[in-house]
């Protein structure tokens, strides 16, 4: 049963880990703090920065009402 180990004592396993394997225990930590940061970040987004619901994207251009003016002096000499 020594698989326990980080059940018995998991900032031990943790500290040793960050020692011999930096990489994958930064990568777990990184992983396991966002989805805590999903939860968390958009309350305190609304709430302090004042940052509500978002204007929608067009989705086409708006045309210009009446007849399109055609621009004078811009072709090429002849």
């Amino acid at each position: 049963m020594s698989n326990l180990r980080f059940v018995n004592s998991p900032l031990r396993y943790l500290r040793y880990h960050f020692h011999a394997n930096p990489a994958i225990a930064w990568s777990i930590s990184v992983g396991l703090v966002g989805p805590v940061l999903m939860v968390v970040v958009p309350p305190i987004r609304l709430r302090y920065f004042n940052d509500g619901p978002r204007a929608r994207v067009p989705s086409t251009y708006p045309l210009p009402p009446g007849p399109r003016k055609i621009p004078q002096g811009y072709d090429d000499p002849e």
